[in-house]
C-alpha cells in the first residue's frame, strides 16, 4: 500500500495553538479546524469511546453469549475479556445489559478465570439458561497446563447466580469428552429446555477425528447423561459456537465455520430438529439458502441469538486489524456488533438493523438527489465519528455495479470501497476493495457472500457506522459488516462504474 499524503501543514496549522499576547496574561487557546473548508484527507483515529457497536474502556470483546433475563425482562450479553495482552490466565467472562441491541452498560466482570493450574485457567464460549430462581452459565475450560489436569484441555463447566451479578463456580460439575470424544476439543456448550421438558446441552467436538456436535441431556442441569451425536459436521469442517432455536415454524442452527476458506456465521434450518439434523447426515449439504447460510461477511465471528419474544437479534464481534492497516487480517476479538434476524415466508434468514439504531442518533440531515454515468463519484461531506447513513440507489441498467467508498479525500492515493459487484445468474456480492491510483484492489479477509439482485435495479441501502466498525444493510437481504479505520472525519462517496444511477433519499446523522 503506498502512503497517503496527509497535507501535514494542513493537519498542523489545524493543531497548532494561537500564541501568547504580548503581556504574556493570556490563556492559549486551540485553533479548531473548519472541517467544512476543504475535503483533504485526514489521518483520523478511533475514539476511545464505542457504544453502538460496544467495546470496553481496556481490551476488546471476544465471543458474546447473549441471554434474555426473564427477571429483569433485559438483554445480558456475557463475553470473553480480550485484555491485550492477556496474562499467565485469561478471557475471564466480563458482560454488558441492553435493552434494544444499541445502548450497552457495562456489568464489568463476572466469572474471573481460575488458576493458572485449573482446568479453567483460559474460559472459553458458554451460554446461560435461568431455572427456579437461579442463572447457571455453563462455560469451556481451557487448561494452560495439561499435567495439572489429567491431561485434559477442555471441559464445559459451570457458574451459578442468583441476582446475576455475583456468581459462584461449582466444581462438582465438570464434563469431558473422556466418554468417547475428544478431551482437546470439546467446548462452545450451548444449554436449552426442550419440548420433552429436559434440559439439553450441545457441545462442539470430535469423535473418531470429525467434527460433530454432541448431545447431553438433564433433568436438573446439574447430572447430565451423554445423549450421543446431535448433529455431524460435514467433510473437515468444525462448528464454533453453536446456538439452536426455535422461531416460527421452524428450527434453526446458528453456527460459526472455523475452517479459515470460510470462517463467516452460518446456519442450518429444518421444520423439525430430525430435519434440521439431516442437513449435515453423512455430509449431505442441504444449504438453508442459495448461499450456504452465510448471515455477514468475515467481518463478523462468533455469532449467537436470544430473543425477547418479539424479535431475535444475533451478536458477534467485528475484529480489528493489527496497527490498524486496513490491509491487515482481522485479530481474535474487537467490537460487539448486533443485528436484528429477519425471518422470510420461506424459513430463510438475513440480517437488518436493531429497530431502535435510528433514534440513537441525531435528527437527519437529508443531501440532495444526484445522478452518477459512467466512470464516475461523489464525494460526499465529511462524516462524523458515528453515523447512519441511508439512501436509495437505482441502477439504469440492473446488470451494472456501484460502490459506496469510505475514508477518502479529494487527495487520497487509496481508499476503500464496498463494491456491489454483479456475479451472474442474477446475484450480487458485497467485495471490499482498495481503490485509488495506490490502491490494491480485492482485499479477500472480508469479502461478502451471494444475494438475490433486485429485478428492478433499486437498492435501499443503510450503512452504520461507530468509528472503524462499519455496516451496510441493502434490503433487508444482504448485510455487510467489516473494519475500515480512517472513516471519521473524512469524506465518503458513491461511485457509478461505466453505469447510469441515480442516488436519492440520502439521509445522514450522527451521535
Amino acid at each position: 500500500m503506498k502512503t497517503r499524503h496527509t497535507h501535514s501543514a494542513v493537519i498542523a496549522a489545524a493543531m497548532t495553538m494561537i500564541s501568547l499576547s504580548a503581556c504574556g496574561e493570556s490563556e492559549p487557546l486551540l485553533t479548531q479546524r473548519d472541517w467544512n473548508a476543504d475535503n483533504l484527507y485526514f489521518a483520523s483515529s478511533d475514539m476511545q469511546k464505542q457504544d453502538i457497536f460496544y467495546k470496553p474502556q481496556v481490551g476488546c470483546v471476544g465471543d458474546p453469549m447473549p441471554f434474555f433475563d426473564p427477571v429483569a425482562r433485559d438483554f445480558k450479553i456475557l463475553y470473553l475479556q480480550d485484555y491485550r495482552p492477556n496474562g499467565e490466565t485469561y478471557h475471564p467472562i466480563w458482560a454488558v445489559s441492553t435493552s434494544d441491541a444499541v445502548s450497552y452498560t457495562s456489568m464489568g466482570e463476572l466469572i474471573p478465570t481460575g488458576s493458572v493450574n485449573e482446568l479453567d485457567a483460559a474460559i472459553g464460549t458458554g451460554s446461560t439458561i435461568y431455572d427456579n430462581g437461579v442463572y447457571y452459565t455453563f462455560y469451556t475450560g481451557h487448561a494452560s497446563n495439561t499435567a495439572h489436569t489429567g491431561g485434559i484441555l477442555e471441559g464445559v463447566m459451570l457458574a451459578t447466580s442468583t441476582d446475576f451479578r455475583n456468581w459462584t463456580k461449582d466444581r462438582s460439575l465438570l464434563i469431558t469428552g473422556a466418554d468417547g470424544y475428544d478431551t482437546r476439543d470439546f467446548r462452545d456448550p450451548f444449554v436449552f429446555k426442550g419440548d420433552d421438558g429436559l434440559f439439553h446441552m450441545l457441545v462442539s467436538t470430535r469423535s473418531n477425528g470429525k467434527g460433530v456436535i454432541a448431545e447431553y441431556v438433564s433433568g436438573n442441569l446439574r447430572d447430565w447423561r451423554d445423549n450421543g451425536v446431535f448433529m455431524t459436521m460435514m467433510w473437515d469442517r468444525f462448528y464454533e459456537c453453536p446456538d439452536l432455536f426455535k422461531m416460527g415454524d421452524w428450527w434453526y442452527l446458528v453456527y460459526s465455520e472455523q475452517h479459515s476458506a470460510i470462517r463467516r456465521v452460518q446456519y442450518f434450518k429444518g421444520r423439525t430438529i430430525e430435519e434440521l439434523k439431516a442437513c449435515t447426515a453423512n455430509d449431505a449439504g442441504i444449504w438453508p439458502d442459495d448461499h450456504e447460510g452465510f448471515l455477514d461477511s468475515r467481518g463478523l465471528y462468533a455469532g449467537k441469538t436470544a430473543s425477547d419474544g418479539t424479535d431475535r437479534y444475533i451478536w458477534g464481534w467485528c475484529g480489528t486489524r493489527a496497527g490498524s492497516n486496513n490491509l491487515s487480517s482481522l485479530d481474535w476479538a474487537g467490537n460487539l456488533v448486533a443485528h436484528k434476524l429477519v425471518q422470510h415466508p420461506d424459513g430463510t434468514l438475513t440480517l437488518a438493523e436493531a429497530p431502535s439504531m435510528a433514534s440513537a442518533f441525531g435528527p437527519a440531515n437529508a443531501l440532495a438527489d444526484f445522478r452518477l454515468s459512467g466512470e464516475d463519484h461523489k464525494l460526499m461531506p465529511r462524516l462524523g465519528y458515528t453515523n447512519r447513513v441511508t439512501m436509495t440507489v437505482t441502477l439504469d441498467n440492473p446488470e451494472e455495479r456501484f460502490g459506496i467508498s469510505l475514508s477518502r479525500g479529494s487527495d487520497s492515493d487509496s481508499y476503500y470501497t464496498m463494491v456491489v459487484n454483479p456475479e451472474g445468474n442474477g446475484r450480487r456480492k458485497i467485495n471490499l476493495e482498495n481503490e485509488g491510483p495506490g490502491g490494491e484492489g480485492f482485499i479477500g479477509n472480508a469479502d461478502g457472500y451471494l444475494f438475490a439482485q433486485p429485478a428492478d435495479g433499486v437498492y435501499h441501502i443503510t450503512m452504520v457506522n461507530d468509528n472503524s466498525v462499519v455496516t451496510l444493510y441493502i434490503n433487508d437481504n444482504a448485510a455487510f459488516t467489516t473494519r475500515l479505520y480512517g472513516i471519521a472525519r473524512n469524506c465518503w462517496s458513491v461511485n457509478s462504474y461505466g453505469a447510469d444511477i441515480t442516488v436519492s433519499d440520502i439521509t445522514v446523522s450522527s451521535r
